[in-house]
């Protein structure tokens, strides 16, 4: 019995220290990042529970400042978003140009009855959006239209990649939801991306590698590079580097090798942030995931002294806080580095909370500064359509030092929120992890949770 009781408090460190997938409260795929302002964008599909394809209905966004305490922002897209798309809500990207937001989708066509790829627009980063053009800004009825990534060139000229085996491109003209030219090919050969086009691929021969899905173009010190979902299924990441976007395109080799995952298909997105630099891919290790409920996870990297991109592995750990995090204001609760067992909602009036709170669950923030000035409450805005709960507030670790607890009443119904504050009966300072840790009667779903703040 000692064992077992070792064995689980093993698991549990393990868990709570762990900071990937960094999204828990829902299955999320195909991250795409995008810097703005200081503001790390995490742009993410949404894997239904359950799902035994990829039924997907909406896109998601987070954001954060310090690399580990994501900010959920709930579904500002979604098929509904577009009259012309009925299913399939895949894989995109989203950038900015003058100071408009622009978000390359893909989704299945009605109008065609394949896969298409279409763009939103919007005024901020987290929306709302809308369909900027009420059509699909590509489509022909082919099946091979997904997973568009886009980027501006150094001398303004856009371009847009996707594609699933074929890799496709359009220069987009500065309006970014029009196009110049016909549609372009990249030549699929061996030299290029490891294997020729699959209809060119000789019977018998091992060829090196080859291109699947999931394109991510960018540039770095005057070479382009083609980062991409490679080796069929199960995936790996590879990339290929050009003097063009056009080509002639060079197999540079693995990213990602092929690792367990836990999906069989990965997609990645890259960027620098406060000197750093970033690698997001997905992969299915939420309990209850696997390959069509995936979640989205980080490493950080150094690129090699010429360039190129060192191997990269996925852990469990994640990334370290590059910032610490201020408490001493107004903290949406759907912020977290961990969580276990909650979700988030939206609606128009409160946006985005956390729900499907119930006795053990709890959220975790990473990096906490409470500095010199020692808080004294702790104040939540709640509501509970039956008793209510506690948030037990605790620091370094789910059963470490009490700072305080606040009970939580029924306040009338699951909308009826109330703020409610308790005194702390201890106090921190310095930096901690801070956990919010949930208590009530066991079985029935406790309270909904909008926001929170220390004085």
């Amino acid at each position: 019995m000692k064992h077992i009781s070792l064995l689980l408090s093993l698991v549990v460190s393990l868990t709570v220290k762990a900071q990937n997938p960094f999204v828990q409260t829902w299955y999320t795929s195909d991250p795409a990042p995008l810097v703005h302002n200081g503001t790390m964008y995490v742009y993410t599909g949404h894997d239904e529970d359950k799902a035994d394809f990829f039924w997907m209905q909406e896109w998601r966004v987070y954001s954060t400042q310090d690399m580990v305490n994501w900010q959920d922002h709930g579904s500002p897209l979604a098929l509904e978003s577009f009259s012309w798309a009925d299913d399939r809500a895949w894989a995109g990207q989203t950038i900015e140009r003058n100071g408009k937001f622009y978000w390359y989708i893909c989704a299945h066509s009605k109008i065609s009855n394949g896969m298409a790829i279409g763009v939103a627009v919007g005024d901020s980063p987290t929306g709302p959006f809308r369909d900027a053009i009420g059509k699909p800004l590509y489509e022909d009825g082919k099946w091979d239209h997904i997973d568009p990534t886009v980027m501006i060139d150094d001398d303004g000229q856009a371009w847009l990649m996707w594609g699933n085996p074929q890799c496709y491109y359009l220069k987009l003209n500065k309006d970014m939801i029009s196009y110049n030219g016909e549609l372009g090919r990249l030549d699929m050969t061996e030299e290029a991306f490891g294997a020729p086009a699959m209809d060119k691929r000789e019977k018998g021969k091992k060829y090196k590698d080859c291109y699947t899905e999931g394109p991510w173009l960018t540039k770095r010190n005057g070479t382009y590079q083609l980062l991409y979902a490679a080796g069929g299924v199960p995936e790996h990441i590879a990339y290929s580097t050009a003097p063009s976007p056009t080509g002639p395109w060079t197999y540079a080799g693995e990213i990602m090798p092929l690792c367990d995952t836990g999906s069989f298909t990965n997609h990645c997105g890259i960027a620098d942030y406060k000197g750093h630099s970033y690698f997001f891919y997905h992969t299915g290790k939420l309990p209850g995931g696997g390959g069509f409920g995936r979640s989205v996870a980080v490493e950080e990297f150094q690129y090699n002294a010429d360039g190129s991109f060192p191997k990269i592995m996925p852990t469990d750990k994640g990334v370290s806080p590059i910032a610490n995090f201020n408490p001493y204001r107004r903290i949406e609760a759907e912020t977290m580095a961990f969580s276990k067992g909650v979700k988030t909602e939206q609606n128009e009036k409160i946006g985005v909370y956390v729900t499907d709170i119930h006795n053990g669950d709890y959220i975790k923030l990473q990096a906490v500064d409470f500095a010199g000035k020692l808080p004294r409450t702790f104040t939540a805005r709640v509501a509970s359509g039956l008793r209510g709960g506690t948030i037990e507030i605790r620091i370094d670790s789910l059963g470490g030092q009490l700072l305080g607890r606040l009970e939580v009443p029924g306040t009338g119904g699951w909308e009826q929120w109330q703020t409610v504050t308790t005194d702390l009966t201890a106090l921190a300072t310095g930096t901690h992890d801070l956990f919010l840790v949930f208590t009530g009667r066991k079985g029935p779903k406790l309270f909904n949770f909008d926001w929170w703040k220390f004085e």
